[in-house]
């Protein structure tokens, strides 16, 4: 109830109609709403922040997925090494990361720009699509894929024809979970973010400082309920693993 009761409150206000941050609200109205997405600023950010997380979630999974199977199925040398250098992202902390990003990609005249920020989100969900992946991998069985290379099939169209079918689920929800972490990231994407390139919660966050919109009400219960639905959906895909 502690860390629930900020969103019950948020949301009420964002259904208000006043030039103040009012709970509860006076009036009930979806001004607040319509105040946002006439914003030039505010949806340009918007769709910074859905082109970022869905360009970098979709490298991280043709990164990430083949790298769990590799991991899995061959043998490789250094493997903890190679998983080690995956998952160094999680070791570190957000804010060492984003100045080591920061650093690196001023050197490579990238800071500030859209492409800079894909390439450090990239970096940063990678590795919860190989954890994802991994895990979905453990619960295939490996025997199958034996027997049709038997029967003749080579290794593409295991790849192909059985495996990918089996992980069709599994990919998408972590791509759900990529797009998640990526759309609500806000410390690489505050180091890294330029006049050019200005993501959604660098905005929030900017906001909160210069000014106390209840715009920014409207703006945390869309994203409560994006989070919430692409939740729902990775525990539906979960739960009906053969669709």
């Amino acid at each position: 109830m502690f860390l629930l009761l900020p969103t019950l409150i948020v949301i009420p206000i964002a259904f208000g109609d006043s030039a103040e941050v009012q709970f509860p609200p006076a009036t009930w109205s979806l001004g607040l709403f319509r105040r946002f997405f006439a914003d030039e600023i505010w949806m340009t950010s918007l769709w910074t922040s859905i082109e970022v997380a869905l360009v970098s979630s979709l490298i991280a999974l043709i990164v990430g997925v083949p790298a769990a199977f590799g991991l899995a199925r061959a043998w490789i040398r250094g493997r903890s090494a190679v998983q080690l250098i995956l998952m160094s992202p999680l070791l570190v902390p957000s804010i060492v990361l984003a100045l080591g990003v920061y650093l690196y990609l001023g050197r490579a005249g990238l800071s500030g720009t859209k492409t800079g920020i894909i390439l450090a989100h990239t970096a940063y969900v990678l590795p919860f699509v190989v954890v994802t992946a991994s895990s979905g991998l453990k619960a295939l069985d490996a025997r199958i894929e034996l027997a049709v290379q038997v029967l003749g099939a080579n290794r593409s169209q295991v790849l192909r024809y059985v495996v990918i079918p089996q992980l069709r689920p599994t990919i998408l929800v972590s791509f759900l979970f990529a797009f998640l972490m990526s759309f609500d990231e806000v410390v690489l994407s505050w180091f890294l973010s330029g006049t050019s390139a200005t993501t959604l919660p660098v905005k929030m966050f900017t906001a909160i400082h210069w000014e106390v919109s209840p715009v920014l009400a409207a703006v945390a219960t869309l994203l409560t309920i994006v989070s919430a639905a692409a939740c729902l959906g990775a525990a539906l895909l979960h739960r009906n693993p053969t669709h």
